[in-house]
């Protein structure tokens, strides 16, 4: 399908009432007359990680679509054009959020329920698939992060960063964590980070979840390196008895990228590494 039908296909923005107002939501269908194969929900990544990768997770999305998906984005609590600010943000509300969007979708369409993440978004959606109330058919993670507390503390240095680029005084490394560990929120890079989200998030570690389901999932590897091994999660995993099929990426981080790229390597693989389920049947990959 070209990107003129692609960009032809339905797409129903909506809001969608929930706890504490409502969720700014995209449902990507597919093409008319045809029935969902099933329905895909896509957590975003976290911060202005959402605003970079915003375009790509689209494209993905209207793909999903052309092969028979019904694909539905939603901006969590506190993020995009949802309900709350940044700093009311907290991780048992986007637990809420994504159960209220899996159970929304499922209620609409018939075949298997996947979600599918992004950095943070990627471990979030670990994290709910590992006690959500309703059964899923398998995780797709693109790029995702490991480890809450390395999460966190990327995105504190953020804050020292903008300070020495503005000249002022230097604000000493462990200060932001000090405030937070002592209840105060934290501004960072135009976000106020609260102490609750930050200690949730620094508790959550991939490495403590063991998926039930299907993992797929996809790498930025750049195109000068040398095939990357496997992550050792994913040995981890593997292991333990889960199922994890992995491929890499060369577009680049587009999710904290100063330009917007389009990514048509991380699309194109997305489509290889899912090929099990998202090919039509007798459908050569």
């Amino acid at each position: 399908m070209n990107g003129a039908a692609l960009d032809a296909l339905p797409l129903l923005p909506f809001f969608l009432p929930a706890s504490g107002g409502q969720r700014y939501c995209l449902l990507h269908l597919p093409a008319p007359g045809r029935s969902a194969r099933g329905g895909i929900v896509y957590v975003h990544p976290f911060a202005e990680e959402l605003n970079k990768s915003r375009h790509v997770a689209a494209a993905q999305a209207r793909a999903f679509a052309a092969a028979g998906y019904s694909v539905l984005q939603i901006d969590l609590y506190g993020c995009g054009d949802s309900s709350g600010d940044f700093g009311e943000a907290r991780w048992d509300i986007w637990h809420n959020d994504l159960h209220l969007a899996c159970a929304w979708l499922a209620q609409r369409v018939d075949g298997a329920l996947s979600v599918w993440g992004l950095r943070l978004g990627a471990l979030l959606a670990l994290d709910f698939a590992s006690r959500a109330p309703l059964p899923l058919a398998r995780l797709l993670l693109w790029q995702p992060e490991a480890d809450g507390r390395r999460v966190i503390d990327r995105f504190l240095r953020l804050r020292l960063a903008s300070g020495m680029l503005a000249g002022g005084a230097h604000e000493a490394p462990g200060h932001a964590r000090a405030a937070l560990a002592n209840g105060d929120s934290v501004e960072v890079a135009g976000y106020l980070l609260a102490p609750e989200l930050a200690q949730a998030i620094d508790s959550v570690s991939a490495s403590a979840l063991l998926p039930s389901v299907p993992v797929y999932w996809l790498d930025y590897q750049a195109p000068e390196q040398a095939a990357a091994p496997l992550p050792p999660l994913a040995r981890h995993w593997r292991a333990h008895g889960a199922a994890v099929h992995v491929a890499s990426f060369g577009d680049g981080p587009f999710w904290h990228s100063g330009e917007l790229l389009a990514c048509p390597q991380l699309l194109h693989a997305t489509r290889l590494l899912c090929r099990d389920w998202l090919d039509e049947e007798g459908t050569p990959p």
